[in-house]
C-alpha cells in the first residue's frame, strides 16, 4: 500500500471516525474512494475533503453547505470563491454560535441564581428546624 492510498481501517484511525461514518460520506459523495471489489482505497483527494468535512460538522455546517463548499474547489478561480464562500457561510455560524454562546451564559447565570435561592431556602428551613427542638 502506498502513502498515496489508505485502507478504510487506515481512514477509520487516522481520522477517529467509524467505517460506517465514512460509507456515509460516500454514499452521499462527498468522498469518492477507489474501489478494488470490496475494498475501498482513499486518495490524498478523499482524505482532504474528510478533513474539511469533520471541520464543517464540528462548527456546525450542514453536509449540503460541506458539499456546496467542497464543489467550489474546481470553480477555476484558484479557490478563490470557495474561499469568499467559506468566510461568508464561517461568518454567519461564528455569529449563530455567539448568540447560542450568550444564551447559554444567560441561562447559566439564571440557574446559579436559583441554585443560590434554594440554598438560602434550605438553609433558612434548617435553622428554623434547629431552633424548634
Amino acid at each position: 500500500m502506498s502513502d498515496e492510498f489508505m485502507t478504510i481501517r487506515q481512514m477509520c484511525d487516522a481520522f477517529d471516525v467509524t467505517p460506517r461514518t465514512l460509507r456515509f460520506y460516500e454514499a452521499k459523495e462527498l468522498i469518492s474512494p477507489r474501489r478494488e471489489g470490496q475494498k475501498r482505497l482513499f486518495s490524498r483527494r478523499d482524505r482532504g475533503r474528510l478533513k474539511l468535512i469533520l471541520r464543517g460538522k464540528r462548527f456546525g455546517f450542514s453536509l449540503e453547505e460541506i458539499r456546496q463548499l467542497l464543489d467550489l474547489y474546481h470553480a477555476g478561480d484558484q479557490q478563490y470563491t470557495q474561499l469568499s464562500r467559506t468566510r461568508d457561510l464561517a461568518t454567519r455560524r461564528l455569529h449563530d454560535m455567539e448568540v447560542q454562546r450568550d444564551e447559554l451564559d444567560s441561562a447559566i447565570r439564571e440557574l446559579h441564581r436559583q441554585i443560590d435561592w434554594v440554598d438560602q431556602v434550605i438553609a433558612s428551613m434548617r435553622k428554623t428546624s434547629n431552633a424548634a427542638e
